[in-house]
């Protein structure tokens, strides 16, 4: 149980954390790099950052996995099992993708040098990471009923 929550704990965390980052790049913020041509080249792996709406939409899909690995709805944690088994899944997707170098497969756009180097050794990495805890999150606690 204890092991569950934390997990839940830290996958919300760390989704709602980028979700935010990538709201702060939708309204035009570069950081953590120096300028918007050294983000687009370090996360995205192209010449451009993304228009503000493409920002914006991951930003929300991302604070909606945070949400459902946060518990919530609460009301129905069916939904919300579910849901959180579809972020584990394109999370873990993403990661594996990034692992063997063919993130492009799913962003064409993603072919620079430094973006593949820090696709391996970081995002995918983590996604895999957020990917774990996130189906962890969805485990029903031992002893609990599976729709409760």
């Amino acid at each position: 149980m204890l092991m569950r929550q934390a997990a839940a704990a830290a996958a919300s965390t760390g989704l709602l954390a980028m979700a935010g980052r990538h709201a702060a790049w939708g309204a035009g913020s570069a950081w953590p790099f120096p300028d918007r041509a050294a983000l687009a080249d370090a996360v995205i792996g192209a010449a451009e950052v993304p228009a503000p709406r493409a920002c914006f939409a991951v930003s929300g899909g991302l604070g909606a996995a945070g949400a459902l690995t946060a518990g919530w709805p609460a009301r129905y944690p069916g939904l919300r099992r579910a849901g959180t088994g579809v972020v584990a899944a394109v999370l873990a997707g993403r990661g594996v993708l990034g692992l063997a170098g063919q993130t492009r497969l799913v962003s064409p756009v993603s072919v620079s040098e430094r973006f593949t180097r820090l696709d391996r050794r970081v995002y995918s990495p983590l996604c895999l990471t957020l990917a774990a805890m996130s189906a962890l999150s969805a485990w029903p606690a031992k002893g609990s009923r599976p729709d409760s």
